[in-house]
């Protein structure tokens, strides 16, 4: 079996797997000290089995950290642009919601921490996406700290992975 189908059969073992709960986990990503001292953060919008992140914005908003979220661009890349308001995100690309073109463009560089989506992750801090590269794309040249949160049920000893896979920092997880 190739690492791609390794990996289409994790993604559809993992489809029968309830919505990840991750209240406590996001609030320890939010207390660690990469993001504490970071000036912009990198989230993401929770769709699907991921776990709400709106409660997440809103409290680094009212810590006063510059908030981005990514737009999907053509050649699966990512524009990162920053959010002021729940109201900013709009429905994206795959239907993820996304800020709008009125919404200021931020370069990844100026990014101190980023929260990284995952359908299952490993101890190693590697993650298995949706299968779209978007986020291995990003993390190939992103010099912040990127974290995922992962509930218990979605860590696994190893994942496959391939010379384009790119680990994160830390995997926060509850197990």
């Amino acid at each position: 079996m190739t690492v791609s189908e390794e990996k289409a059969a994790l993604r559809r073992q993992a489809a029968s797997l309830p919505k990840a709960e991750a209240a406590a986990l996001l609030e320890r990503f939010v207390s660690l000290p990469q993001v504490e001292g970071a000036r912009t953060v990198l989230l993401f919008d929770g769709v699907g089995a991921e776990p709400d992140t709106r409660p997440l914005l809103r409290t680094l908003l009212e810590k006063g950290k510059r908030v981005v979220y990514p737009v999907c661009l053509p050649g699966r890349q990512l524009e990162l642009r920053q959010v002021r308001a729940e109201s900013d995100l709009i429905p994206g690309k795959y239907g993820i919601p996304a800020p709008g073109a009125d919404c200021s463009v931020v370069p990844a560089a100026e990014t101190d921490a980023a929260l990284i989506p995952h359908v299952l992750c490993d101890r190693e801090g590697y993650r298995l996406g949706h299968g779209g590269g978007y986020y291995d794309r990003f993390l190939a040249g992103f010099n912040g700290f990127s974290v995922c949160v992962c509930p218990a049920e979605r860590l696994v000893e190893h994942l496959p992975r391939d010379g384009f896979d790119h680990p994160v920092d830390l995997v926060l997880t509850d197990g």
